[in-house]
This record gives C-alpha cells, structure tokens and sequence, in this order.
C-alpha cells in the first residue's frame, strides 16, 4: 500500500543509509564525462544554427529537410537540462568559475539562471520534496485563485485539461516554471508572492547572482537570433521549434516525476516520488533521468549506477517503490485531477471533486 499512515513515513535519510552498503564506492565519484555530455550537445545546438543561416539559400520546398535537425536540437536542449543537473549536483568541476560557466551554458536554453536552480532544485526541492514548502509541487485548492494557479489547471494534464491548451502547454510549462521562480526572487524575495506554488527567498549574493547570469543569458539569446539575422523562418526552424519540442519533452519527465504522488511532511522519497520505464534509448539519451525516484535517494550519485539503486529497492522496498510504464503514468495523470484538497485527495479548480491519490506501488506489468 502507497497510502499509509503519517507514523510509518521513512526518511530520505534512512533509505539512504540502509541502501548505502550495497552500493560500490565509485557510484559516489564524479564523472566528468558527464561534463562532455554537456559541451557535445552545446556543439549540437551551435552547428544547428549554423547550418540555420544558410536556410535563406534554400528553396522553400526543401526547408522541411531542416525538421530533423531541429529534432536532435530539440533533444540537445532536453540533454543539457539534464547533464547540468546532474553536474550540480556533483563535483565533477571543482573550480568555482568554471563551474559556474559550464553550468551557465547548460542552461542558457532554458532561461534559468545556475544559481536559481541550485536555490529551487537543490534546496528547496529536494529537501522539502512533495511537501507544502515544495516549489514543485501541484497548487493546493485553498491557495488563491491568480495567475500561475490558473495557468497549471489550464495547461497541467489532468481530467479537467482541455486538449489543444494541453499540447500548449506542453511547450511553454518550462518557461513558466522559470518565469514564476524567477520573477517571485527578482521583485518579492520575502515570501510575500501568491502566484508561484511556493514562494522561497535567496540570499543578498545569490540574488546579485541571479541578476549578473540571468543578463548572461538574454545576451546570448540576443546573439543566436542575430546570427539568425531575426530572419522568421530561421527563427522559427533552428530556435523556436528545439525549444518547444525540447521543453515539451522535458517537461514530460518532470510531470510524472511527483505530480501524481501524494504530498508528505517527513521527505519520504518512496512515497512522494515516482520512477518511470522508457525505452532504453531515452535512458541512455536522458542520462538516467527516468529514475528519478533513485535520484531522489542519492542525489549526487552518478546516473549510471542507478539501476543498481533500482534492484536494491525492488528487493527491500517492492511494497513502497513507485515504479510504471511512462505511458501509464501519462494515462492516468490525464484521470486525475490536478490540485492537492488535502495530503491524500486530488480535486479540480471548483473543488467539487474530491479523488484520492492513486496508489502508484510497483507495476509489474511490461
């Protein structure tokens, strides 16, 4: 059973230090081929918009022959969220600056300033997981009615979602995401802010960060379209579609990651986290980022050992592990509703329905 009660809740903490003897000691080193990872897909997406300044010279009947690269930009913007986030969470750069300049690069396509994302993710996300403080989290039904409320039961998957707004969304729920955090730091950082799930503050230097990598990035942004000379079919091709397929395929990851999980006080990851199956070649292109719930356990391990956290938890914890097929986990994100009434019960915008959070478990089936 998924829905248990509040005394029998297990710590990240003590999963972690039941699992941890299993686990070889180079599951915990860094490695810095995930670094190259990241400059490899970088390399990708400039050679894109490289071949993209040519388009002009093309007939306008051969211009779809430009879709599959704008497929594997796409990818490359998935693969740079990813690596980057993998990358800190490790050590495998050492030196700060450096540090700092890979992961800035890292995410430069998504608009989120490094510093940010080691505020939100890192220590907002990761030790308040699914709880009420949790940044990531689905909006309670007792929040207020505003904007970045509205936008999530518009857009979100759920019972209540509309089709079409869906398929938007898609493409646009990263940036809001972004937008949400980064504006309730930029003007409030006093956790007066409504419209974000939940608002958190950063520090004096880390806001002076955020400001200096977040200009960074609107000037490289300014620069890819210049190289595009602002030309619409070149934009269109080479900068708008990677970004809509790649934040549409990033944020499937990222929906089936807790949404569907109850929400918990004690972080426990068993419980409010959920492990997905893709198809292998999406494991070895997303580095791992389908076991999330292992990621969870062992945020600064190497992605590549989390199969073995895997059969570890299948074999102690087959009862509490949340593992499904991603089309399943889609499936029914699509029947429930998408706003928390209370820890244990889904209900929609009205608040008229009340759905009890399904009992993920284990799926057995392939």
């Amino acid at each position: 059973m998924n829905i248990v009660d509040q005394k029998k809740l297990i710590t990240q903490a003590e999963y972690a230090k039941k699992l941890r003897p299993f686990l070889p000691p180079e599951a915990f080193l860094a490695d810095p081929n995930k670094v190259w990872i990241l400059l490899i897909n970088a390399m990708l997406l400039i050679s894109g918009w490289a071949i993209a300044s040519y388009l002009d010279r093309w007939n306008w009947y051969c211009l779809w022959l430009y879709l599959p690269i704008s497929i594997v930009m796409a990818n490359s913007i998935i693969v740079l969220l990813f690596s980057t986030h993998d990358l800190l969470h490790s050590s495998a750069i050492s030196n700060p600056w450096i540090r700092r300049l890979v992961s800035l690069l890292g995410l430069t396509m998504l608009w989120m300033p490094p510093t940010l994302w080691k505020a939100v993710h890192n220590r907002e996300h990761h030790n308040k997981t699914n709880s009420e403080q949790d940044p990531d989290r689905n909006y309670l039904f007792s929040q207020p009615n505003n904007w970045g409320k509205w936008i999530q039961n518009a857009f979100v998957p759920s019972s209540e979602v509309n089709p079409i707004l869906l398929a938007i969304g898609m493409g646009h729920a990263w940036g809001v995401h972004t937008f949400r955090n980064l504006t309730s730091v930029l003007f409030f950082n006093n956790l007066s802010a409504q419209y974000p799930v939940f608002a958190f503050s950063v520090s004096k230097k880390e806001r002076y960060s955020i400001v200096l990598e977040l200009l960074a990035i609107i000037g490289f942004h300014i620069t890819i379209l210049s190289s595009l000379e602002f030309s619409p079919v070149k934009i269109f091709l080479s900068y708008l579609v990677p970004i809509w397929v790649g934040y549409a395929g990033l944020i499937f990851y990222i929906y089936t990651n807790h949404l569907l999980c109850r929400m918990t006080d004690a972080n426990d990851v068993l419980l409010n986290s959920l492990s997905i199956r893709v198809p292998k070649i999406l494991d070895a292109l997303h580095i791992n980022f389908s076991y999330h719930t292992e990621h969870h356990l062992f945020p600064g391990m190497n992605p590549d050992y989390y199969p073995m956290v895997q059969k570890l938890l299948l074999t102690y914890y087959p009862e509490q592990f949340n593992l499904m097929d991603a089309h399943k986990v889609w499936k029914l994100m699509l029947q429930t509703p998408r706003h928390y009434l209370n820890e244990t019960t889904f209900t929609d915008w009205t608040g008229t329905k009340a759905f009890p959070c399904p009992e993920l478990g284990l799926d057995v089936t392939k």
